[in-house]
C-alpha cells in the first residue's frame, strides 16, 4: 500500500478525480481525520472536509507507479 496527500479544493477537480481514479481496478481509500471513504464514491468524497488534504491510499504494489502518474496534477509536493 502506497499513501499520498492530495487537495480537491473545487467541485470540477472531485469530478475530474473520480472519474480518472475510476479506470484503475486497484481499492482507492480517502482518508480525512478518523473519516475513510472509497475513493471512487463522489458522495463519499464530499462527505469529507475538501478545505483541508486528503490522504490517498492506493492498495497495490505492481501498479504504484502508473498511478502516481496519473494523479499528479491533484497529488501535493512535499
Amino acid at each position: 500500500m502506497k499513501t499520498v496527500q492530495i487537495y480537491l479544493n473545487s467541485i470540477d477537480k472531485v469530478k475530474s478525480f473520480v472519474n480518472d481514479i475510476t479506470k484503475f481496478e486497484y481499492d482507492f481509500d480517502l482518508v480525512s481525520g478518523r473519516y475513510v471513504v472509497d475513493a471512487k464514491s463522489i458522495m463519499g468524497i464530499f462527505s469529507l472536509d475538501l478545505a483541508k488534504p486528503l490522504d490517498l491510499n492506493i492498495h497495490t504494489e505492481e501498479g504504484v507507479d502508473e498511478v502516481l502518474e496519473f494523479l499528479k496534477p491533484y497529488i501535493m509536493e512535499s
